[in-house]
């Protein structure tokens, strides 16, 4: 029984049905994810196309997405593996995606990003603009905007994100409430390995969790 086995089972534990699990697998080797997929997991999150590319012939079974900055030069390759694209955050980024995706006749599902905390450091749509652009990225006919994503500000103490979850539920129910064309709106992507808890009770139903799964890389 690995140590992988017993982590997902304490997390698993954690969860709430409806609540999805994406193992965020950055960095991690081929035998870490075989043993989460061995454990149970079923979608795992990477944030680099190239090392995604480098893993994806030689793990058969899960559906991968894309939870990373994705640039623009690099969409050819990431339609090609992933199931999902989590970090949508430009009109722009959403074009390039619908232009591929039109060359092979593909329907992609997307998140938009949101930096909900408004850091420099991280990408994502600033709070204030959602609707207008997620108005645009609604045009495009390969794309299907099935919900919203963020990365939370991090703070050793998880309640301390509980207001910012609490803004993207608002968000992503006023979204939900305009009906708007080609948009779902079912998946709202927030919570990570040590904030996870309170994402789920703000109305997270899809957490994205490494070192609680993995432990912390070398």
């Amino acid at each position: 029984m690995s140590d992988i086995w017993q982590k997902y089972n304490e997390i698993i534990k954690t969860i709430p049905q409806g609540v999805t699990l994406v193992a965020a697998t950055k960095q991690r080797s081929i035998e870490e994810i075989r043993e989460a997929y061995i454990a149970g997991i079923k979608i795992i999150g990477e944030n680099y196309v190239q090392e995604a590319l480098s893993k994806y012939e030689k793990i058969e079974g899960l559906q991968w997405h894309m939870i990373g900055h994705l640039q623009r030069n690099k969409v050819k390759d990431a339609i090609k593996i992933f199931d999902c694209i989590q970090s949508v955050d430009s009109v722009r980024l959403a074009k390039e995606i619908n232009d591929q995706c039109q060359k092979v006749s593909r329907i992609m599902p997307i998140l938009v990003q949101i930096n909900i905390g408004e850091e420099e450091s991280k990408h994502g749509l600033c709070p204030d603009n959602v609707y207008e652009i997620v108005h645009q990225i609604a045009k495009f006919p390969n794309l299907q905007i099935d919900g919203l994503m963020t990365m939370e500000p991090y703070f050793d103490d998880p309640e301390k994100a509980r207001p910012y979850f609490v803004c993207m539920k608002h968000i992503f129910d006023d979204l939900k409430a305009r009906n708007i064309p080609n948009i779902n709106m079912k998946i709202l992507s927030m919570g990570m390995s040590n904030s996870y808890q309170v994402a789920i009770e703000e109305g997270s139903n899809m957490v994205r969790i490494g070192t609680r799964l993995f432990g912390s890389r070398i």
